[in-house]
């Protein structure tokens, strides 16, 4: 494995400052301790930055030694609604909030790469870095793209990683084409009249209509989307009742569904519906459906997907591979993809503990690869 050796120097600084954005986590389109301390950074070295795209967004521009082609590198920055639980010296100490995805991550390796080509500027062309608010759930990325991203900041390729605690360290694989589920989010209401638990003839009980409905709903992946095609739905939440001996008025689902196929998303919600108003009529109730459309399907160009390929085994030898295989986790990357041809990989770390968790710890020593790996981009694509 090779890391670049300017950033091999500066590798500790890497990890005081992952350390920081860590302690201090905020959640989407609130992160602007995060946005302020990224600008003044990039400004020290020299990147002409703008603020305040698509709410706390940060767009830094560096232009190199001469022409070439203008390549986005991307970022996320918002943090998880959830407690930590690592006990690490520098765990968060904003209550509820926790760098549990790794964002803190990548933005440490964007901001490496950007010190070291701000030092050398020994590249052709442009770079556009994009520091993304609100990714997880919340349309950071929309958000940026009605702010008029491109339209400002116009890039010809786009690139982002994820770090993996899935695969082995320094490991770099990416999917061409379709790479990541398209999804959304929906609440449930079911409002029926509550009763005393001893008298529930006297009631239109909630409680077992969500738990029809529960199955009613896994019927459809299994029954009416096709084998050949990958999707699901989820009931992640169920919140009714207050006591032992008090039968509820109002039960809530929530959930996640995702798809593979754009055209099966709106089979899915059809069907949600009609599960709904079939248990509204069997058990006599109202039952509400919000279903909101929130992540498009991320595409890879194929293209620039064998270029990434090609940049990152130069550092990385044979551990950098198209070999992804497609996953029902989404992205908002997918709506920036949209716009501009790019490719969006993985870059592993081994911890083992998975995304999401409140154990998840992010190792330090993945920051020069992804740093490098990030600069590498611009120095070999800028010139294509």
């Amino acid at each position: 494995m090779s890391v670049l050796p300017d950033i091999a120097a500066f590798a500790d600084d890497l990890t005081a400052l992952r350390h920081d954005f860590h302690r201090h986590p905020e959640i989407g389109f609130q992160e602007h301790r995060t946005a302020t301390r990224i600008a003044d950074l990039l400004r020290g070295w020299g990147v002409e930055v703008t603020t305040g795209i698509g709410g706390t967004g940060v767009v830094g521009v560096l232009e190199g030694s001469r022409p070439g082609r203008t390549i986005g590198l991307r970022s996320d920055m918002d943090a998880l609604p959830m407690e930590e639980r690592t006990n690490l010296p520098y765990a968060s100490v904003n209550p509820g909030v926790f760098h549990g995805c790794g964002h803190d991550g990548h933005m440490t390796m964007l901001l490496g790469a950007a010190r070291y080509l701000a030092q050398r500027r020994d590249f052709a062309g442009r770079a556009v870095f994009i520091f993304q608010p609100a990714e997880e759930g919340l349309g950071g990325a929309r958000a940026m793209l009605a702010d008029g991203l491109f339209d400002r900041f116009p890039c010809d390729e786009l690139y982002g990683l994820h770090n993996s605690p899935y695969s082995a360290f320094g490991r770099v694989s990416v999917r061409p084409g379709p790479a990541q589920a398209g999804a959304g989010f929906f609440d449930i209401t079911i409002t029926g009249q509550g009763a005393h638990g001893a008298m529930p003839q006297m009631s239109r009980d909630p409680v077992p209509a969500a738990g029809l409905l529960i199955g009613a709903l896994q019927q459809i992946v299994a029954r009416r989307i096709d084998p050949n095609h990958q999707a699901v739905v989820s009931v992640t939440q169920m919140q009714a009742g207050s006591a032992y001996n008090v039968i509820p008025d109002r039960a809530v689902l929530s959930g996640t569904t995702r798809f593979f196929h754009e055209p099966d998303e709106p089979l899915i919600v059809a069907e949600m519906e009609a599960a709904c108003e079939g248990v509204a009529r069997i058990c006599g109730l109202e039952v509400a459906l919000d279903h909101r459309h929130i992540f498009s399907v991320l595409r890879n160009d194929p293209e620039r997907t064998a270029d990434l390929i090609a940049v990152a085994q130069e550092l990385l030898g044979d551990q950098a591979q198209a070999d992804a295989e497609p996953t029902m986790g989404s992205e908002d990357m997918a709506d920036l993809l949209a716009v501009v041809p790019g490719a969006f990989f993985n870059l592993g770390h081994g911890s083992g503990v998975p995304l999401h968790n409140p154990g998840f710890v992010l190792d330090d020593a993945i920051l020069p690869v992804g740093a490098s790996l990030h600069a590498r981009i611009v120095e070999r694509r800028g010139a294509a």
